[in-house]
């Protein structure tokens, strides 16, 4: 059984694209950045933290038992940008990241039955546009940004804001399918069987 650590809706799609059957584990961590804490490490703590808090979860694994959990960051010149908190906060976000490059983080923890750790971080070359305040206001008032690292979702509205992408598409949307998929595979997750489903708790 292949656990995933997260509600994102997101993650779900990307890991059903690739055949993938899991079961969904809701987990809720602090993701508060540590003082002077580099983006690359904290998106890998993060990552490792749902992935450990899953399994606290569980209680107990059954040999083959996976457990699959992901963070993803935005980087700034060396500042970290997580999730909007209001409206002015999501326009504010989107204004610095305009007419600039970006870099997007993302983190895959893997833990097998026998609590073995397995990681891979991926990082992405962004390039937005320069945004009007206009359509900064409207995009932000779409409601698609509020729960996005960055404020903007790749695969929605904002795909219009970038110029350029340097790196893996499905990792700036919060899983990088072929380091996951190679994980998996070190762990002798057949990805080749047809028509599987996911469950949710």
């Amino acid at each position: 059984m292949l656990y995933l650590a997260s509600s994102s809706p997101r993650r779900a799609e990307l890991l059903r694209q690739i055949g993938v059957e899991f079961t969904i584990l809701k987990v809720d961590i602090d993701e508060l950045p540590l003082e002077n804490e580099p983006a690359c490490q904290l998106v890998c703590r993060l990552s490792r933290e749902k992935a450990r808090e899953a399994r606290r979860q569980l209680k107990s694994m059954q040999p083959g038992d996976l457990i699959l959990a992901a963070d993803t960051v935005i980087n700034l010149n060396g500042m970290v940008m997580g999730k909007p908190e209001t409206h002015a906060h999501c326009c504010s976000m989107l204004e610095t990241l305009s007419g600039r490059q970006h870099q997007v983080l993302s983190a895959i923890t893997l833990i097998n039955w026998r609590g073995e750790i397995k990681q891979s971080c991926t990082q992405n070359e962004i390039t937005f546009k320069k945004l009007a305040f206009a359509e900064i206001d409207e995009y932000c008032r779409s409601g698609e940004p509020m729960d996005k690292a960055g404020a903007y979702a790749i695969q929605g509205r904002a795909a219009m804001f970038i110029r350029r992408l340097e790196g893996s598409y499905s990792s700036v949307m919060g899983l990088p399918l072929f380091e996951t998929a190679q994980l998996l595979q070190q762990e002798g997750y057949d990805l080749n069987l047809t028509n599987k489903t996911h469950h949710e708790n």
